[in-house]
């Protein structure tokens, strides 16, 4: 029986162990994600043939199937010719024998058909009013329909050889709302209008399913549907499993659908009436005992040969009890078909276009949109669970475009839409049914049955239809109720309830639309409640990538405490973007203020992933407020994407008091040096100028600040406890001692005197802008004392770590660690600006250590004490740039 898409069961690896609790177990939906990117996973294969299998494949599974053509042992042919031209191609000896190996899977399959077009096909149309006599049509369309998409999948439209195909089962209270609605439209007073704008709107569903199958596959969009919130489903195929429950009921008491309601007179015409009671209680115990046969009992032949049995102990009853069937009939223990005799193309003649309603028929637009919905979820899914199962290769894609073929072709040919069918089709490779050519004789034999007609209808147990049907609508309740319990979160079961609710109390398509609705409002709490801010701390615990002398990283520390690095994440709408505006509010309230008054205020937007209106508005806002302060908005990580233009249509890039960069230590690099040249163009004459690298500005966000603002005198009193030390030119000595000297002096109490005999053994060389000094990898040539001008390193990591540069200004050193080592240079560096460098060289170094041992030793101490501040930052930097 072609169970819908998303039943739940544990869904079977590599083999695939028989499939648990019976025929009807299907995939876990939980599992349906992960089978899209399982069953991708041998490329290699398109490019040898569909028929030539992986080693590993072989090994792993030499007695089942092989690639994604015929499943044969090892025969020849290419898979690019065609299933049917290789098929013929090998003989009719070769034919012979998978015929005969397919004969077990065809008769399973027949009979799972058998079983399918009674239970389905006997459900399309309502059982009441103009369509209480169409059973026997339905079961035609249903065996039609199952033939078309069973012929193009073994024609080679699908990659699985034994696929099977045959109608969804979704479909049927849809199809019930388009029949009800149309009737209503038109009155009973004109039947035959109403029954052949019905199935015109049938058969235009089916159309509409196959173009939009064959417009994803053609655009290789598959994968996109996988995106869709699977709870909602979760939840209508729930609201199905009830109608299926209700059907069962009304099937077996012979009720009209009309007549039915949730009301205390419905429940007692099923409780309190004997005779109805009689009816479905029989068919109810049938279904329910299934199911704890095939929960310990675990083999797939359980399913059809329990409904098996049942037709024929009824009929040994009814033998030994010399019961007429006429009065069982009659009495609603048998089907009563009316038109039994008629031939199976007769619902060929219920079309009939000059008696149309288009009004009415237009009318069932937005019906056949959520029956499409239905439809177009479920290969997605089915495909590659069905891939995991039989450890095959398949195209997602590939088999949409099959689906599309099936579904255009049967609403052409006026019957209902179809997909492949992961339970039928699994059983159908399990007792041999691995080829192409079982395809078709499987076809064959379902269209000996639709040759056969409806006239044996009349004679199968209406208990039967029922207990089919109950145990469709008992498992799709238990999945959606029960199954999920632990596996969902509390909003998503609420979301899976109400979905069952309201398609229950009052319809389908308004289901559909507030699952749709109910998901998008539980989504916007829950992002509400996740935490957008991903940092929040202190200019001061984090530098940028400039290697800088001591007394100004020290003064850099020290005054960096009026900065605030905020760093967000995620998406920054009107729900998330409320804590981002009370945490800046709080930075900038009187109390914080008077302990830590800010002077910029870093907004690494890197991981945004986008920004709505209203959060863009919010950042306008906060702008606003961080102007009244006098405070500076920095922001970082903006490209000309999304975020960049939701910030532009609000103004905020253009603003005044707002400063634009693309990475994070760009941006730290321009407020430490807006620092530092604070500092220096304060002191005027005092001091001597100071090389700056990045970017250049003329001028500071400082101009107009009062001489005892608290942020100011912090800022002049840093510099003085540090730069002011180095840089005064009473403490100058000449080059290179006063360079060595702002190199040390950090870290210990430097004498002029005691370094001068390392003079002799530094070079100095002027360097033009553009020279690369040295390259990722090459060895060592010495190491750079930097006296003038900027250098930038390039450190390149493995892919897909990104970059990172790292500047270097006067009173610093270069290359220091590989020299000492003697290892290749970890990075590229370059001269960014026209430098004044003192070389050290290998040979001058291993000549330095010959003659002067105690120097060496204590110029290597102080080089590796500068070293390791260097790449303590630099390390920092790279762990915490995104």
């Amino acid at each position: 029986m072609s169970r819908p898409a998303l039943a739940e069961t544990n869904t079977p690896t590599h083999p695939p162990p028989d499939l648990p609790r019976g025929r009807g177990a299907i995939p876990r939906l939980a599992d349906a994600d992960a089978f899209t990117s399982a069953a991708k996973s041998h490329a290699v294969r398109e490019a040898i043939g569909e028929r030539a299998p992986l080693l590993a494949d072989v090994e792993a599974n030499p007695l089942t199937y092989y690639t994604n053509g015929d499943a044969t042992h090892a025969r020849g042919g290419s898979g690019k010719r065609g299933a049917v031209w290789t098929a013929l191609s090998r003989g009719a000896g070769p034919l012979a024998t998978d015929a005969a190996k397919a004969l077990p899977a065809v008769v399973l399959g027949t009979l799972l058909n058998i079983l399918d077009g009674i239970s389905y096909g006997m459900i399309i149309f309502p059982a009441a009013g103009v369509f209480a006599d169409l059973g026997g049509s339905g079961v035609s369309m249903f065996f039609v329909s199952a033939i078309i998409s069973q012929l193009v999948y073994s024609a080679g439209a699908s990659g699985f050889a034994g696929a099977n195909g045959s109608m969804m089962i979704e479909v049927v209270p849809f199809f019930h709302l388009i029949a009800n609605s149309i009737q209503d439209r038109i009155g009973e007073d004109d039947p035959q209008a109403v029954i052949a704008t019905t199935m015109a709107a049938f058969a235009f569903s089916s159309i509409l399913t196959g173009m939009t199958f064959f417009l994803l596959g053609a655009l290789k969009l598959g994968t996109l549907i996988g995106f869709f919130p699977r709870h909602i489903l979760v939840g209508c195929i729930g609201g199905v499993g009830v109608f299926l429950i209700i059907t069962g009921l009304t099937v077996s008491t012979r009720m009209s659908d009309d007549d039915f309601s949730l009301s205390l007179e419905t429940l007692k015409f099923f409780i309190l009436n004997v005779h109805n009671l009689a009816l479905w209680v029989p068919a109810f115990g049938l279904a329910a005992l299934l199911r704890i046969i095939t929960h310990r009992w675990d083999h797939q032949l359980i399913f059809p040969i329990y409904f098996c049995i049942i037709p024929a102990v009824f009929y040994v009853v009814v033998a030994a009890a010399r019961i007429d069937l006429s009065d069982l009939r009659h009495s609603g223990w048998l089907f009563d078909m009316g038109a039994s005799s008629e031939p199976w193309y007769h619902f060929y003649a219920l079309f009939d276009f000059r008696k149309m309603h288009w009004s009415a028929f237009w009318e069932t637009m937005p019906t056949q949109l959520a029956l499409l919905f239905f439809n177009i979820l479920h290969p997605p899914l089915n495909v590659p669970a069905l891939a995991v199962s039989l450890n095959h290769d398949v195209d997602t894609d590939k088999e949409l475009l099959a689906h599309g073929y099936s579904n255009v072709l049967a609403g052409i040919l006026g019957t209902v839409p179809n997909y492949l069918v992961y339970v039928n089709t699994l059983l159908f490779y399990r007792v041999g049914g691995d080829t192409r050519v079982s395809g078709f004789m499987l076809a064959g034999a379902t269209a000996v049955l639709l040759m056969v007609g409806t006239g044996p209808i009349a004679f199968i147990p209406v208990m039967v239809v029922g207990a089919l049907i109950f145990v469709l609508g008992i498992d799709l309740v238990k999945e959606a109720l029960w199954d999920t319990r632990q596996r969902v979160s509390t909003t998503e079961y609420i979301t899976i309830a109400s979905i069952m609710v309201v398609m229950t109390v009052w319809d389908f398509v308004i289901g559909v639309l507030f699952g749709i609705v109910a998901s998008c409002i539980f989504f916007v709490v829950q992002s509400s409640q996740r935490q957008s801010i991903r940092a929040l701390y202190s200019g001061s615990t984090v530098l940028s990538t400039v290697r800088r002398p001591g007394a100004h990283r020290a003064f850099l520390g020290a005054v960096s405490r009026q900065t605030a690095v905020l760093r967000l994440q995620g998406f920054l709408f009107f729900g998330t973007i409320a804590r981002v505006e009370d945490s800046i509010s709080a930075l900038l309230r009187d109390d914080a203020w008077r302990r830590e008054p800010l002077r910029f205020l870093v907004l690494d937007l890197a991981l945004v992933a986008g920004v709505d209106m209203s959060a863009a508005e919010a950042l306008l806002r906060v702008h606003r407020l961080l102007a009244q302060r006098g405070v500076v908005l920095v922001l970082c990580g903006v490209t000309d994407g999304e975020v960049g233009r939701a910030l532009a249509n609000v103004g905020l890039l253009d603003a005044p008091g707002v400063e634009l960069f693309t990475t994070f230590s760009d941006a730290v690099e321009w407020t430490e040096n807006v620092y530092l040249r604070a500092w220096f163009e304060a002191q005027k004459t005092e001091t001597l100028p100071v090389t700056l690298p990045g970017r250049q500005d003329g001028g500071t966000p400082f101009q107009g600040s009062v001489g005892d603002s608290p942020r100011r005198s912090a800022l002049l009193n840093a510099g003085w406890e540090t730069i002011a030390r180095d840089h005064s030119p009473e403490n100058m000595a000449p080059e290179p001692l006063n360079t060595l000297i702002s190199v040390f002096s950090p870290y210990e109490v430097i004498d002029a005197d005691a370094l001068a005999p390392l003079v002799p053994y530094l070079t100095r060389m002027s360097v033009p802008a553009g020279t690369v000094l040295w390259e990722q990898g090459a060895s060592p040539d010495g190491l750079y004392i930097v006296e003038a001008g900027v250098l930038r390193a390039t450190y390149a990591f493995a892919p897909p770590t990104l970059p990172m540069e790292e500047s270097m200004v006067p009173g610093t050193v270069a290359g220091e660690l590989s020299t000492l080592s003697r290892l290749e240079r970890n990075a590229t560096c370059v001269v960014e600006r026209p430098a004044i460098l003192w070389k050290l060289s290998i040979e001058n170094l291993e000549r330095l250590e010959r003659d002067e041992a105690d120097l060496a030793r204590a110029f290597t101490r102080l080089i590796l004490k500068g070293a390791k501040l260097d790449y303590d930052i630099l390390i920092t930097a790279l762990a915490t740039r995104q």
